[in-house]
């Protein structure tokens, strides 16, 4: 029990902080300080430690030692074609990911970023490969270090038909061969260990 008190209170700790920092207007920033004030309580109860206790450890924990960001990539494939998602941010097409959330195991992670990018239902089947983005030379320049995981993974319904969520321009199919432009350097990467 108090195991489950403290990762409800640390993934709210994270959906709170995530929102202070992209978060302008007024009301937003209020209500995830709220979110964030009863993380806090929630943690305090489960730890025993004051919520101000546990303010102070989580910001040591995010400002102290620091680690890699932890992204995660989806292949998948149907009948010589790859699903592939326009990114909003850059219009580049790559494999439907994103990164990890709090709570989240790396394939849970990419199995939703897949059906929130991409509307369809997925499921992981094994790992493809792990890549230091900075050891990526087609990388383009980034302020975080960030670990890339992808997984080859199958469709739930084979027939089921890509629609793009808000996160995307666009989601669909390409065939192997005919692959748009321009693509993400991840997908490069990705589709190659892939293959």
């Amino acid at each position: 029990m108090r195991r489950d008190l403290l990762e409800i209170a640390d993934e709210l700790r994270s959906i709170a902080q995530i929102g202070l920092h992209f978060s302008e207007g007024p009301f937003d920033l209020e209500r995830y300080e709220r979110i964030l004030a009863l993380a806090l309580r929630l943690g305090a109860v489960a730890d025993q430690r004051s919520s101000e206790e546990l303010r102070r450890l989580y910001k040591a924990a995010d400002e102290g030692y620091v680690t890699p960001k932890l992204d995660v990539r989806m292949g998948i494939f149907r009948e010589g074609g790859v699903l592939l998602v326009q990114e909003r941010t850059d219009e580049l097409w790559a494999l439907p990911g994103g990164f990890v959330d709090v709570g989240d195991s790396p394939s849970e992670a990419a199995i939703r970023e897949t059906h929130e990018e991409a509307g369809i239902e997925v499921r992981a089947r094994r790992l493809a490969g792990v890549f230091d983005r900075r050891l990526q030379p087609e990388s383009p320049p980034s302020m975080f270090h960030i670990h890339k995981i992808v997984f080859a993974g199958e469709l739930v319904h084979p027939g089921a038909t890509p629609q793009a969520g808000h996160e995307v321009l666009d989601a669909r199919f390409f065939p192997l061969d005919a692959l748009p432009e321009p693509v993400s350097y991840t997908h490069l990467r990705a589709h190659e260990t892939l293959r």
